[in-house]
């Protein structure tokens, strides 16, 4: 994944539906905040910070640090760390579902802030930690 160098606030406009725009301009600052980065696209995906990752299969990568995606249907919400490291965080944020890596969120006014902000913080400083012996992570900004 490579940052495209588009423009956040275009992006951002642009989402359908409206929730999704308003939950975008939510998260961004939130993001923004928790990672101490500015925003930056990277293909349709905001994100924050950057490293590079390598997986003992010897796969590497470039990925940020904290990302999301206003899709159609839900909010994407990119963990490096996996869904798993939260499970009981994500037992009391409120309604969403998840894939392996990705926590979809159909309205941000539905779950709980502070349980997010701790996910994403949790999140970030394991990044910033160098990751697992699972997925070794260099941050790069």
């Amino acid at each position: 994944m490579r940052r495209t160098g588009d423009d956040v606030a275009g992006a951002i406009a642009r989402a359908t539906p409206a929730i999704r725009r308003r939950d975008a301009q939510t998260l961004t600052a939130l993001m923004q905040e928790v990672s101490r980065r500015a925003p930056e696209m990277w293909g349709t995906i905001v994100g924050f910070g950057s490293c590079r990752y390598r997986y003992p299969t010897g796969t590497e990568g470039e990925s940020p640090l904290l990302g999301f995606a206003a899709r159609k249907a839900a909010t994407t919400v990119y963990l490096l760390d996996g869904v798993d490291a939260h499970a009981a965080d994500l037992d009391r944020l409120g309604p969403h579902t998840t894939g392996a890596g990705c926590l979809y969120l159909k309205d941000l006014d539905a779950v709980d802030p502070v349980v997010l902000r701790g996910v994403l913080a949790r999140s970030l400083a394991w990044a910033e930690a160098g990751g697992s012996a699972d997925m070794r992570l260099t941050v790069t900004s």
